[in-house]
């Protein structure tokens, strides 16, 4: 702005004669002459006036506000000799920070990863996928784990730039004058996908970056969820999740523009692919307002043709894609849908399935026609990692299973629930099998089912017999013993009754929601006469990272007196059913542990080393130490031969040391821990994990399929500067100053 035009609205921003830094020309703000940001005007500091006064005309002496400035000479003279001093420790603090510089400074930071879209594609299919994120110069690849896809990347795209931003305007306003004609207009459009998107990555710094990829999936390919990392100069990202699917793939529009939405036409089966994002418009709003960069956000709706009799089953992975955001509240993008009729009536709805905040819907088609599915965020919300993924068909879907575990070493009758299931039954074959977690599916001729959990134990194994609902009806038992058994019905509970001596230590957990069981259990312990020795609702498990409500229940009791005990099972809230299954475990303790190991992903310069922090999640009160090792790791890999986690400690920093040439390929690596525990040997591996943190507090250990480590070219290392005396520097206000340094170079690496 020019200055006459601040001239004219000098009286209604203050600026008077009357004040001393005032020079009658610029507007005041606090006290001070305030010059447009833009106006070429040198700001400097004069030796007449004070330091944040303007080299115009009007403050020299003999100007308009020259008289003043002149009879304030004494009391800014003493300002300028405080910024003097200030320009001293300056020059002190700029050898310091010379003298200490640390080669930290030239490294990168850390590349991320928030989103990819699609979050999957079809066996045998080739398609593009784009990612969203920050750091990611140099991306030069990809890796995806467990075998069958292959990605290679396109282009990386960063924010615009300002010059370009300028070009690009100018030719839209060129385009704009010359005409309306069709190579006009597709020109035009493309600028405007350009503004759309650099809109959207100054809304969204977490994502200001995308990078453009060509996926290949193989045809045999094995179906479900894999870890999908880019490589950059700077190393590996973080994983996110990658879905190889099994029917036709619909991806929404990327620019649809809100309204259109409802037009998205789907053919079953079908897995669509789709964000909730708001729309231009309210990112631009965003940028200007800089506000959070959740912003109301539209709907999207997909129609589709479906005949009477079809047993739909609509799962959506929105949260399963990306468990936690620092930023949101409560944590993960919480999604609904909702089932509509050609009228637009609602058939049917659903905001999670069970305790899963992502939604389930299961649907019998009453008749022939058309029907509408509507996703959105519960809370209108909208965002570029917003992803979702709608397995949309008549897909075999396991609702639950029982029992939820069987001993090793034997076969194990596995009854199935669920929807479009070719059988209810199944055998677990166990006797190859050590104790652990193992996956339980089923599929039909041409396609497999969702996975539910199955735990695999070495203690001896019963079944719940009914009816033991009450003291006189309680079910004996002989420890140690795992009880599966259900609570079939709202209100029920069961009861087991075993003898016990003085002094023994009793141990009784139960596995249910861990085992996706809706049961919210809790454990009470009672002796013959119904005094009450031990009680427990919730336990944490630190190891279900991705749970937010611990409904396991765990108790611990030491006995008093030789006689029979009994220990009452039911559900918190007083609901059943057959889906409502439990392994409860009563026995004396079993001193244990398990360990995390984070991050997942490690980026170490060659012949270099790196620090990652081990977790243990110590159990029936093991205090014991645990030595750490790497296992059939490649030669030159290794952790310092005193790396372990001290005894009575939760957690303990190692060192990995990486050997000095590059790989083709970052590799993988397997941390096992070791510790005698009830006078046996136990190992047991690190299983890799981020450490994601949820709605800007909560922390949260979430289970990797890898620990992956790429070993990068050694940076250039700026060496440390030495003094060459001890005089400090002078900087003279608003000028400049020349000084010496001297360094010594790092030895070269052999």
């Amino acid at each position: 702005m020019h200055p006459a035009s601040w001239r004219a609205k000098r009286s209604s921003l203050n600026a008077s004669e009357e004040n001393p830094h005032c020079c009658g020309v610029w507007p005041v703000y606090r006290g001070r002459c305030t010059p447009p940001r833009r106006a070429n005007v040198p700001v400097r500091l004069l030796g007449t006036g004070g330091p944040c006064e303007p080299s115009c005309e009007a403050a020299r002496p003999g100007g308009r506000a020259g008289t003043l400035a002149l009879r304030r000479r004494a009391s800014i003279a003493t300002s300028f000799r405080a910024h003097a001093r200030w320009a001293r420790a300056a020059g002190w603090a700029l050898g310091i920070l010379l003298a200490l510089a640390p080669a930290a400074w030239t490294q990168p930071r850390a590349p991320r990863m928030a989103y990819i879209y699609p979050a999957g594609g079809r066996q045998g299919d080739t398609f593009q996928i784009e990612i969203g994120g920050q750091y990611l110069d140099g991306v030069m690849a990809a890796y995806v784990s467990g075998g069958g896809v292959r990605v290679t990347v396109i282009e990386h795209l960063k924010p615009m730039a300002a010059q370009l931003s300028n070009d690009l305007r100018i030719r839209s306003r060129e385009l704009q004058k010359k005409g309306t004609d069709a190579a006009s207009r597709q020109e035009i459009a493309e600028i405007q996908k350009q503004f759309d998107a650099s809109t959207n990555q100054a809304a969204y710094p977490v994502f200001s970056e995308t990078v453009t990829c060509r996926v290949t999936v193989a045809p045999n390919a094995e179906p479900g969820d894999r870890e999908l990392r880019l490589q950059t100069a700077a190393g590996l990202t973080n994983p996110l999740v990658f879905c190889v699917g099994q029917f036709p793939e619909f991806c929404e529009p990327r620019w649809h523009g809100g309204t259109a939405d409802a037009n998205m036409a789907v053919t079953l089966p079908v897995t669509i692919n789709g964000r909730i994002v708001p729309g231009s418009a309210e990112r631009y709003r965003a940028v200007q307002r800089r506000t959070q960069p959740y912003l109301p956000a539209d709907r999207d709706r997909y129609r589709f043709a479906a005949r009477k009799g079809q047993r739909l089953v609509c799962a959506v992975k929105a949260r399963e894609l990306m468990p936690y955001l620092a930023d949101a509240v409560p944590g993960w993008f919480q999604g609904t849908v909702t089932l509509y009729d050609a009228q637009g009536k609602e058939l049917a709805y659903d905001d999670d399935y069970r305790f899963h905040p992502d939604p389930v819907l299961y649907y019998e088609v009453p008749a022939d026609g058309e029907y509408l599915l509507e996703i959105k965020d519960a809370i209108y919300r909208g965002r570029e990692d917003f992803v979702y993924r709608i397995t949309l068909g008549e897909p075999p879907f396991v609702t639950s299973v029982f029992p939820l575990g069987g001993r090793a070493g034997s076969q194990t009758g596995v009854e199935l629930r669920g929807w479009n299931l070719p059988t209810n039954k199944l055998t677990m074959d166990t006797r190859n099998k050590k104790a652990g977690v193992y996956p339980v599916s089923t599929r039909t001729k041409n396609l497999a089912s969702n996975h539910l959990p199955f735990v695999v134990d070495t203690l001896p194994e019963s079944l719940e017999k009914e009816p033991n609902n009450q003291l006189a009806e309680a079910q004996k038992v002989t420890l140690p013993v795992v009880i599966n058994g259900r609570i079939d019905t709202a209100g029920d509970g069961d009861v087991f009754s075993f003898t016990a001596r003085a002094g023994d230590q009793i141990v009784a957990e139960v596995y249910a929601r861990r085992l996706d069981s809706p049961l919210d259990s809790v454990l009470k312990l009672t002796d013959a006469q119904g005094r009450q020795l031990a009680f427990n609702d919730d336990c944490e498990d630190k190891g279900a990272g991705r749970y937010t409500h611990f409904a396991d229940s765990l108790l611990t009791a030491a006995i008093p007196a030789n006689g029979t005990y009994l220990v009452y099972l039911g559900d918190a809230q007083q609901k059943g059913g057959p889906e409502y299954a439990y392994r409860v475990r009563i026995s004396p303790p079993r001193p244990d542990f398990d360990l995390r190991i984070v991050p997942s992903t490690v980026n170490v310069a060659a012949g270099g080393t790196a620090r990652l922090t081990v977790y243990a999640l110590r159990k029936d009160g093991f205090t014991g130490e645990i030595a750490l090792t790497l296992k059939d790791a490649p030669k030159g890999y290794g952790l310092k031969k005193d790396d372990k986690v001290p005894a009575g400690q939760d957690k303990a920093d190692v060192t990995l040391t990486v050997p000095p040439a590059l790989p083709a390929e970052p590799v993988s690596l397997t941390v096992e821990g070791r510790a005698t525990a009830g006078g046996q040997q136990v190992v047991r591996p690190a299983v890799p994990a981020e450490d994601m943190m949820q709605a800007f507090a909560y922390r949260h250990l979430v289970i990797a399929n890898e620990l992956k480590v790429a070993i990068l070219k050694r940076a250039s290392v700026v060496p440390a500067a030495k003094a060459l005396g001890t005089q400090p520097v002078k900087l003279p206000a608003g000028g400049a100053t020349r000084f010496s340094s001297n360094s010594e170079p790092e030895p070269p690496i052999r």
